[in-house]
């Protein structure tokens, strides 16, 4: 995105048609010429291209092997605007087609676009990206390594949408792969890497199979290239020693989250004739790298293998730009902290300290273990001891849920199908612009709060107009679902411009846990009761649950997760009363990353984190009464395998992300015997499209087949934050003349 978001800004402009295609890839130039610089004054050696996306690495993947599904093609636009109507669906003139479905990467906050295999699809190398950036950056004298998705996670990590299955297309794939190869060899490239984080995961014998099949064709023919296999967010230990046998000239291996990296190393020993890219450098955390641990690791690693090459361990695409831009950081933080541009600092340091014949007198490492050898601060005895003494009855809801469901239809009287939406209307600039007025200084808190008071009738009108049946308050007072409870509670640090790519041009600022957490005061209470009091319909107050506020801020590390979500599970169960006793009947408790932080590995799923995140959520509403409705809400994610873990949360309504994901949970649903009421996303908020109302009612009763009529919500996917005003109230038009339609037919 560029330090200030350059491309985001360009980008939007764009699709605004306030900027042309040529100009918006001349910033994209100037972007990629600038890091491609910076890499190389603060000494890497191993300096990528091909990692710059206009939207997504992998959707750049699927689409230089023409994996375009022809629902795109037939638009007959130019390819740059083919690439964004897969990535953001379009509406216009030459049709209408929904976007490709967007899921999670991983065990990260950021989200890709699941490439899609048709039966037509003919998978061959089709365009010149990596091509052209590899001689872009040779142009400006600086030699790159080629990087893009292996061949073996991009088939893991596609949708395949009719017939076909990996193993009818490896020959094309391999044959792609080997062209690239071929064209990178011509150019005389030293290194290409290929990202294959799917080996991290569980792997069984039917994939092993598959990996190895396309690589021992696609190494066959790599002439002169030298390939680098790349894993990240884990370790291979179902696989290390099948993959260290191949002709691969090295492999990258994750030393930070890979907890059998170093085992498997000194177990089964390091190809001497390959080169070992170890990930030393946490790339997915912005604490200052600990120099002493390091290098003990380093050394550990040095003695089992031959050339060592120090990396992060995954992309940086996952901290903030640099530490430069924080201006009102006060040092006693900064000095702990270290975004990518530092983390570049950081291994030029740990390979000087390694280098030298004393590394502990070396004034880097000195200046490091200063750094660590302070106590931090930021301990609250009251906030620990509140946590110790939890017992069983405050992470149990009582009665039980079947006999609070009927008690809720009787308070709240809602029709068939009630329509909702899922919490925030559109940030217009109007809305901004207050909130950063009020944050200057330049209007008064009344001035602040009448504004927003002024929109939440607004907002409240307008539901009433569209018909919606149960109102939300619409979260103008809110930059962030995360940013917005941090910023009410104490144990939180907030940046400036620390801005974190989560898909395409959204951006956010995760807070850093600093210290132990608690409330200091109401946090929405005075908003909700507000919005209550200007209409006869139920509105929803609305959370953010303590595993999303955990997972979407920079989480400390001198303390466990489980403890840290107790805490901030004590701090949203407080507002949770004060909401009830308001007169607030039905509250969402939104737990949108309940799945991000799930271990890839299905064996540690339980006791290392649903062990405790589950009861984290359950100790947030077990002390409401049973006509108090728990809401929850779960955005992109793949739920099927956790569904009865999601159960036992315990909350009185799901509502899930479903539209680009086809409604496939429906099934999950039902093999489980969920018993919540649900409410699968019926459009995609994260398009610009408006839905028809015949798409919603073809939705509506595909669900309805599936799913008994009085256990089914009505409701977008998510929050309508980043959606325009002229977009949404058609959207939730459509939706709601959708229930009623398919209610009447009932």
């Amino acid at each position: 995105m560029g330090e200030l978001r350059e491309l985001k800004f360009a980008s939007e402009r764009y699709w605004k048609k306030e900027l042309s295609a040529g100009e918006l890839e001349e910033t994209g130039r100037q972007l990629r010429a600038r890091h491609w610089k910076l890499q190389r004054d603060a000494g890497i050696d191993y300096i990528p291209s091909n990692d710059f996306s206009f939207y997504d690495g992998l959707l750049d993947t699927a689409c230089l092997l023409g994996m375009i599904p022809e629902r795109y093609r037939k638009l007959n636009l130019s390819p740059l605007d083919t690439y964004f109507s897969m990535a953001r669906g379009y509406q216009g003139e030459a049709g209408d087609v929904k976007a490709l479905a967007m899921k999670k990467w991983f065990n990260t906050n950021y989200h890709y676009m699941v490439p899609e295999i048709e039966d037509s699809c003919e998978i061959a190398l089709e365009g010149t990206k990596p091509f052209d950036e590899y001689d872009e950056a040779a142009e400006l004298g600086i030699t790159t390594k080629p990087v893009m998705a292996g061949p073996f996670t991009l088939l893991k990590l596609a949708r395949f949408t009719g017939n076909k299955r990996a193993e009818d297309v490896k020959n094309e794939v391999i044959c792609a792969y080997r062209e690239i190869l071929r064209k990178f060899d011509d150019r005389k490239a030293e290194w290409i890497e290929f990202d294959e984080p799917s080996l991290v995961r569980d792997l069984g014998e039917e994939d092993s199979r598959l990996f190895h099949d396309l690589y021992f064709d696609i190494l066959s023919g790599k002439g002169g290239v030298k390939v680098l296999l790349q894993t990240y967010f884990g370790d291979m230990r179902d696989c290390y020693e099948a993959i260290t046998a191949l002709p691969f000239d090295g492999i990258g291996l994750d030393f930070v989250e890979g907890r059998q990296s170093l085992p498997l190393l000194k177990t089964y020993g390091f190809p001497q004739d390959k080169v070992l890219f170890a990930g030393v450098v946490n790339g997915k955390n912005i604490w200052k790298n600990h120099y002493a641990g390091t290098l003990e690791l380093a050394e550990k690693i040095q003695n089992e293998a031959g050339e060592v090459v120090l990396s992060t361990s995954c992309s940086l695409l996952h901290v903030p730009c640099t530490l430069k831009n924080e201006t009102k950081l006060e040092e006693q933080y900064r000095r702990y902290f270290a975004f990518a541009e530092e983390k570049l600092s950081e291994l030029a340091d740990i390979r000087a300290v390694l280098e030298s014949e004393e590394p502990g007198k070396q004034e880097a490492y000195l200046s490091n273990q200063r750094v660590f050898g302070e106590a931090r601060g930021g301990q609250n005895p009251a906030v620990r001891e509140r946590v110790n003494s939890l017992g069983e009855k405050e992470f149990t809801r009582l009665p039980k849920f079947e006999e609070r469901e009927a008690i809720q239809k009787k308070r709240f009287g809602l029709p068939l199908l009630p329509t909702t939406t899922i919490g925030s209307f559109p940030q217009t600039k109007e809305v901004r612009a207050n909130r950063s007025a009020y944050k200057k200084g330049q209007i008064d808190e009344r001035q602040y709060q009448e504004f927003n008071c002024r929109k939440i009738e607004e907002c409240i009108r307008l539901q009433e107009e569209l018909g919606l049946d149960v109102l939300v308050h619409g979260e103008f007072e809110r930059n962030d679902m995360v940013e917005y409870f941090g910023e009410c509670l104490d144990g939180f640090l907030f940046t400036e411009k620390a801005w974190v790519q989560s898909y395409g041009t959204r951006c956010v600022k995760p807070p850093v846990i600093w210290g132990d957490i608690s409330r200091r005061r109401p946090m929405t209470v005075s908003y909700a009761a507000y919005a209550q009091s200007l209409t006869e319909k139920p509105v929803k107050g609305m959370l953010t649950g303590p595993v999303t506020i955990l997972n979407w801020s920079f989480p400390r590390e001198d303390i466990s997760l489980k403890e840290c979500a107790c805490q901030i599970g004590l701090a949203i169960r407080d507002e949770v009363l004060d909401l009830e006793a308001a007169g607030i009947g039905i509250i969402q408790i939104d737990e949108a990353a309940l799945r991000e932080k799930l271990p890839l590995r299905r064996q540690d799923w339980r006791e290392d984190y649903l062990s405790w995140a589950i009861p984290a959520f359950r100790l947030v509403h077990s002390g409401v009464k049973a006509e108090t409705q728990i809401h929850t809400h779960m955005c992109y994610s793949e739920f099927g395998d956790i569904i009865e873990d999601i159960d036992r949360m315990d909350a009185d309504v799901i509502t899930f992300e479903a539209s680009r994901s086809d409604l496939t949970i429906l099934d999950a649903l039902n093999q489980c015997g969920f018993r919540t009421e649900v409410g699968p996303g019926v459009y995609d908020i994260h398009s610009p499209r408006i839905p028809s109302t015949e798409e919603i009612v073809d939705a509506l009763e595909k669900m309805l087949s599936k799913i008994p009529a009085e256990k089914l919500w009505v409701n977008p996917d998510c929050g309508l934050k980043t959606r325009g005003e002229e977009e949404t109230a058609p959207s939730l038009r459509n939706m709601v003349l959708a229930a009623e339609i398919v209610r009447a037919a009932r």
